[in-house]
């Protein structure tokens, strides 16, 4: 530790989705939905590690946009006052290809990793991750290739995690080029499957027309081995257990990838 990476490309989107619904998906009193307006933030971002210091996977992270505190921050201003209200983001679910990133991210960090099927796919006019799970499409992200990669961007990121009954915050940090669009409809489109797990997902309203999407044709990053973590505080009891350090230790560290998702054929020109 630290975790390094080289030569990641990486795909992110992000939706506008209803608050209160948000809400209900984060745990304990802590965290709660950042507000852009009067809408909160769905922030997928998927990332082809190609060179790290565990092998190569990929990481499909769905997240919350969020703040940290006793209670909900104003709106728009954590975006600008990041430390003042501990903006970052929730991560909901992270599924990623390789057992041994399982083992460590869940382990160390507290995040909720677990093997899936997964891709990455940069096509003529696409760039496109699935996420497949006992044989079913749970999701499938598109952003449109932008004409180019431009932006340099070197910068840190808060995730927050819950585990073992706690509050885990960690923190990456990345640099790259980056070809984006705001406010632009199209630029984005978000497929979600009818498996059990994603059920909640459809609950929050999720504007089809995205806020922001961009692509990283490469990327070098960092996962500080510094992280940060709290009791969470329940109003209730729980009425499930509570996982734990068991669901990591019998663990191996396999570098092998499952079966590729079952993606279409004509991805790219179907809607």
């Amino acid at each position: 530790m630290p975790i390094n990476s080289e030569q990641s490309p990486a795909l992110m989107a992000v939706f506008s989705i209803d608050a209160d619904a948000a809400a209900r998906l984060l745990p304990g009193g802590e965290v709660h939905p950042l507000r852009l307006w009067k809408r909160a933030l769905l922030v997928l971002t998927v990332i082809h590690y190609k060179i790290t210091d565990i092998g190569t996977y990929i990481e499909y992270s769905i997240a919350i946009a969020c703040t940290h505190g006793r209670k909900p921050a104003p709106r728009l201003l954590p975006g600008l006052l990041m430390k003042t209200f501990g903006t970052g983001q929730y991560v909901w679910d992270l599924p990623v290809s390789t057992e041994v990133s399982v083992k460590g991210g869940k382990g160390i960090w507290g995040m909720p990793k677990h093997q899936a099927s997964l891709d990455f796919v940069i096509g003529e006019r696409w760039v496109s991750s699935q996420y497949d799970l006992d044989g079913q499409m749970m999701m499938r992200v598109d952003v449109r290739k932008p004409a180019s990669a431009w932006l340099p961007v070197n910068m840190g990121a808060a995730n927050y995690c819950a585990f073992r009954g706690m509050l885990m915050k960690s923190y990456i940090y990345f640099q790259g080029k980056l070809g984006f669009s705001l406010f632009k409809p199209g630029s984005a489109r978000l497929l979600i499957g009818d498996h059990p797990r994603m059920a909640p997902l459809k609950m929050l309203d999720i504007d089809p027309d995205p806020i922001a999407a961009g692509f990283f044709p490469s990327t070098a990053g960092v996962l500080d081995d510094y992280f940060e973590c709290w009791f969470l505080t329940e109003q209730q009891a729980p009425t499930q257990s509570i996982q734990g350090l068991e669901t990591t230790y019998p663990l191996g560290q396999s570098q092998q990838w499952l079966a590729p998702p079952n993606r279409q054929a004509d991805w790219e020109s179907a809607p």
